[in-house]
């Protein structure tokens, strides 16, 4: 389940395993965007170990490396492409293809679902926005919290005329500290055409994270697909079976 309204019924499968004493590794956003707080109390708690990489970027170690390898630095920014479909979109709308014709093409390749509002609406990267506001900033928020606009209203035209501006249209996901508070979004950006994430076409995804010591640091990688979802959960066991 990945309703970010409920995340049910995945949420109470997730609180069940952890009551009992169980480990849990998880790919499923709704619960982490909805209850992160919650349910990471609730694992100190019967003293187990609550993990989530595969919510984010599939697998792609998004979360980890912010976590773990980043550790040293202060993450001042987290902006990129959280959604491969729209992605696919924008990048084929640059070719001169309409949004209808697009739309019903990742349709048929399997980018998009047959009711396609969880992307090309923002929702799906939405409740990534809020995984990463809450896991990398600390923060308690939910979807609700945070604006969201996706892609409907963006058209051939639109993008042809900022591509000769020098700038590129992508569904950005991002999370920022402004005067110490952590703010989020999900909107389309015109992106300038020099910046890594406006190279990334097709159904990837990119995140650009932004440091006090390194600068900004953007990796690139698949945001789904069986074998990288099963990659992220496989890495999740890896690392509760090396700190039990």
């Amino acid at each position: 389940c990945t309703d970010i309204k409920t995340g049910q019924p995945a949420t109470s499968h997730v609180k069940a395993a952890l009551e009992k004493g169980m480990h849990v590794t998880t790919t499923n956003k709704g619960p982490v965007a909805l209850f992160l707080p919650e349910l990471i109390e609730l694992a100190k708690d019967r003293g187990v170990r609550f993990l989530y990489e595969g919510t984010v970027m599939s697998g792609s170690p998004m979360l980890n490396l912010a976590r773990e390898t980043l550790a040293g630095s202060n993450i001042t920014e987290v902006k990129g492409i959280l959604n491969g479909t729209t992605n696919y979109i924008l990048s084929e709308m640059e070719k001169g293809n309409g949004y209808d014709e697009t739309l019903k093409k990742a349709q048929e390749l399997g980018y998009a679902e047959a009711v396609p509002d969880a992307d090309v609406l923002g929702w799906d990267a939405l409740a990534k926005v809020t995984i990463i506001a809450n896991a990398i900033f600390g923060s308690n928020n939910k979807p609700d919290d945070f604006p969201c606009k996706g892609i409907t209203e963006i058209t051939p035209k639109a993008i042809a005329e900022a591509k000769e501006r020098g700038k590129r249209f992508k569904l950005i996901g991002k999370v920022w500290l402004e005067d110490d508070k952590v703010k989020g979004s999900v909107a389309p950006e015109e992106i300038d055409i020099s910046h890594p994430l406006a190279g990334v076409m097709g159904a990837t995804n990119a995140i650009t994270y932004t440091t006090d010591t390194l600068g900004d640091i953007t990796i690139v990688g698949p945001g789904a697909g069986r074998v990288e979802t099963g990659y992220s959960a496989l890495i999740d066991i890896i690392h509760i079976g090396g700190k039990r």
